[in-house]
């Protein structure tokens, strides 16, 4: 699909709503209703072709806190 990280092509800016599901392991159809409700920002090139920017997926996708990360609250 695209170069993974360490070789001497750098990931373009903008990739298809296909290219972006294989790229994070989701469906095109996911990205499709992030689209439709706003989350995801993309771009229409002519009348078929539907872009997302690689920064805007890396926005959407947000890290789950772990056990190292988390503070509980104590209850009083």
């Amino acid at each position: 699909i695209y170069p993974t990280p360490g070789w001497n092509q750098p990931l373009p800016e903008w990739l298809s709503l296909q290219h972006a599901a294989a790229l994070y392991g989701v469906s095109v159809d996911t990205l499709r209703r992030r689209i439709a409700a706003g989350r995801l920002p993309a771009s229409r090139f002519g009348e078929r072709l539907i872009r997302v920017r690689i920064e805007d997926l890396d926005c959407l996708f947000r890290p789950i806190p772990t056990g190292l990360s988390f503070t509980r609250r104590r209850r009083a």
